[in-house]
C-alpha cells in the first residue's frame, strides 16, 4: 500500500491554492463515493462483490410484465405420468373375514378397484464380474489361449460405470472429492478413496481430450463466437479460464495470463473471420480479423450507474432504445424476417442523436497548461465515448439476427466453474485445473446437444466416446 502523502500547510497557502485543494478533495470523494456505489446491477462487478449487506429495490432492467407472481391463467400444469407397464405389482387384498358376520369372503372373486403407481429407484449395490480366460491343446499339440478384453487389464479393477459416477460428481456436480468418495459408499456399498477419485478424474481427461480438441476446432470456424474471462486459484495463485461458447458448444482453457497472450496461446480466437462477441476488453480489440460484437447487458448495467450519478436524461433514453431494439429484433427472428435498411437507419438515428445529447452535457476536460499525462475523464464521458467508437458493435445484433443481445452464453459457461471453486475451494495443481476445462467443455458441450453427461462418461471410460454434432 502506498504511504499517504504529506498533509499540506495551510497557514503558507494562498486563497488560490487552497480553493484549488478543496476542488482536488472534492473530487477525490466524489471518485470515493462513485466507487462505493457501484454493485453487481450498475456495474461489471460480480455478484459476489456485494458482500452480505441487503440490497435495494432496484427496477429490473427488463420491467415489470404486469403479469401476477405464480402460474398464469391458462397455463398447462405437468405432473407425474402414470405409465401402461408398471415394473412390478404390488396387491392389497381385502380382509379374509366379513366384518359384520364374520364369515370368510370369497377372494378368489375379488376384482380390482383401483390402482396407484410409486416411482422410486431400487437400492443400489455394486456387482463383480470376473473375467476368465481358458486354454486349450489342439490333438496335434498346439496349444490355444483365449485373451481378456482391452479394457480387462488389472486382476481388480473399477469398471466404467462407477468410474463415469465418480468423475460426473466431481466434475459435473462439483462435489469435493471426498464428499464424492462418501457419496458413492453410501449410495452402493463400494469404498473408493478420494486419491482414486482423482485418478479417474487424470484418466477421464485423457479419454476425452480428443473431444475437447475438435470442440476447439469447430468454435474456431463458428460464424458467432462468445468469449469470456474469469478469474480463479491455482496452486495459490491467481490464473485465468479464457471461455469460448456457442449455443451448442462450449470450450474452457486455463492460463496463468489473461490478456492476449493466454488468447493466442488456446488458438481459438486468432484469425476468425467471424462475429466475436465480448464485454468490450481492451485485448479483443487486438484481434481485428473478423467483426466484434459488444455485450450490451454490460452497457445497461453502466448507464444505470451513469444515471444514479448524473441525474441526467440521456441514460435513461440509451436504455430504453437498447431494450426495444432488443425486444423487436427478437420478434423479427421469431418470425424469421430481419430489420430492413429503414428501420436499422432509424434505430442508428436515434442512438446517434442520444450520444451527442450526452456528450453535450459531459464534454472533454482539457489538460491544463503545463501539466503532463492525460486529463482524467468522468465516467459518464468513458461511457460515451465507447458508445460514440464502438456503434456498429453494440448495434450489431440489429443488422444481423444471428449475433445476441448480449454474451450470456459465454457468463453463463464461466458460472459453473465458479460454483465448483466457492464449493472445493481453489485447484491444488495446474494439472487438476487443466483436467477440469478438458472434462467440463465436453460434458457442457454434449449437455447442450441433448447427451446425458453419465453417459458422456461412461462412452469414454468405454473407449467409445462421443462426439458432437457439427
Amino acid at each position: 500500500m502506498p504511504p499517504k502523502p504529506p498533509r499540506p500547510d495551510l497557514t503558507h497557502l494562498s486563497d488560490t491554492d487552497k480553493d484549488r485543494l478543496i476542488d482536488a478533495l472534492f473530487a477525490r470523494l466524489d471518485a470515493v463515493e462513485a466507487k462505493l456505489g457501484m454493485t453487481s446491477e450498475n456495474s461489471s462487478k460480480p455478484p459476489s462483490s456485494d458482500g452480505l449487506a441487503r440490497k435495494p429495490k432496484t427496477s429490473s432492467l427488463r420491467g415489470k410484465s404486469g403479469k401476477a407472481v405464480g402460474g398464469q391463467p391458462g397455463h398447462e400444469g405437468s405432473t407425474l405420468k402414470r405409465v401402461g407397464e408398471p415394473t412390478g405389482t404390488e396387491d392389497h387384498p381385502p380382509p379374509s373375514h366379513c366384518d359384520r358376520c364374520h364369515s370368510a369372503l370369497p377372494l378368489e372373486q375379488a376384482k380390482m378397484l383401483d390402482s396407484r403407481q410409486v416411482f422410486d429407484v431400487p437400492a443400489m449395490s455394486f456387482e463383480v464380474i470376473e473375467h476368465r480366460v481358458y486354454t486349450v491343446v489342439c490333438a496335434c499339440g498346439q496349444r490355444h489361449d483365449s485373451a481378456f478384453p482391452a479394457a480387462v487389464s488389472e486382476v481388480a479393477q473399477y469398471g466404467p460405470n462407477v468410474r463415469a459416477l465418480g468423475v460426473h460428481l466431481t466434475q459435473g456436480q462439483m462435489l469435493p472429492y471426498a464428499r464424492a468418495a462418501e457419496l458413492i459408499c453410501e449410495m452402493t456399498g463400494l469404498s473408493v478413496s478420494p486419491a482414486t477419485l482423482h485418478a479417474w478424474v487424470g484418466d477421464a481427461s485423457v479419454a476425452l481430450q480428443g473431444t475437447a480438441d475438435l470442440i476447439a476446432r469447430q468454435l474456431h470456424h463458428a460464424p458467432v463466437l462468445c468469449a469470456d474471462e474469469s478469474g480463479l486459484r491455482v496452486d495459490g495463485k491467481l490464473h485465468w479460464m479464457h471461455v469460448a461458447a456457442t449455443a451448442d458448444l462450449t470450450w474452457y482453457g486455463m492460463h496463468a495470463k489473461r490478456g492476449l497472450e493466454a488468447i493466442v496461446a488456446h488458438g481459438i480466437l486468432p484469425k476468425r473471420l467471424g462475429v466475436l462477441v465480448h464485454d468490450c476488453w481492451a485485448p479483443y480489440w487486438k484481434l481485428d480479423d473478423g467483426l466484434h460484437a459488444l455485450c450490451n447487458a454490460h452497457l445497461l448495467r453502466e448507464l444505470v450507474y451513469a444515471q444514479e450519478v448524473t441525474g441526467q436524461d440521456w441514460p435513461a433514453a440509451m436504455t430504453e432504445l437498447l431494450l426495444n431494439a432488443h425486444r423487436l429484433s427478437a420478434a423479427a427472428r421469431q418470425q424469421g424476417r430481419p430489420f430492413d435498411a429503414d428501420a436499422i437507419a432509424a434505430f442508428t438515428t436515434v442512438y446517434n442523436d442520444i450520444v451527442r445529447a450526452g456528450e453535450q452535457l459531459n464534454p472533454l476536460k482539457l489538460k491544463p497548461d503545463g501539466k503532463r499525462g492525460r486529463c482524467k475523464q468522468s465516467d459518464a464521458h468513458n461511457l460515451l465515448r465507447r458508445f460514440r467508437l464502438h456503434a456498429d458493435a453494440i448495434l450489431r445484433f440489429i443488422a444481423d439476427p444471428t449475433v445476441p443481445f448480449s454474451n450470456n452464453i459465454a457468463e453463463r459457461a464461466v458460472r459453473m466453474p465458479k460454483v465448483k471453486q466457492k464449493i472445493s475451494g481453489c485447484f491444488r495443481t495446474v494439472t487438476g485445473a487443466a483436467n477440469f476445462c478438458t472434462i467440463r467443455s465436453c460434458l457442457d458441450t454434449l449437455r447442450k446437444q441433448g447427451h446425458s453427461m453419465l453417459e458422456v462418461l461412461r462412452r469414454a471410460f468405454a473407449g467409445d466416446p462421443i462426439m458432437p454434432a457439427a
